[in-house]
């Protein structure tokens, strides 16, 4: 896994929001399509590309797309 793919994933969660928007600074919250139901998908996604399970607390303590890669990072090397 890198940045990079974890990014596209991540993007191709939004349905209206321009993939080019998405960097490891986007503070994803502050998006306009961001809803509970986004992450959601970002909660499934993540189990589903990289075996990892993410709680609501992960996603509420990341602010950035990056804090977000580390947790994963940090969760698959347990």
């Amino acid at each position: 896994m890198n940045i990079q793919e974890f990014i596209e994933n991540f993007a191709a969660q939004f349905d209206d929001t321009d993939e080019s928007l998405f960097t490891a600074d986007t503070k994803f919250r502050q998006i306009d399509e961001w809803s509970s139901l986004t992450a959601l998908s970002i909660i499934a996604m993540v189990d589903d590309e990289y075996d990892v399970i993410l709680k609501g607390n992960d996603i509420i303590n990341s602010e950035t797309i990056q804090d977000l890669y580390n947790i994963v990072e940090k969760k698959r090397q347990k």
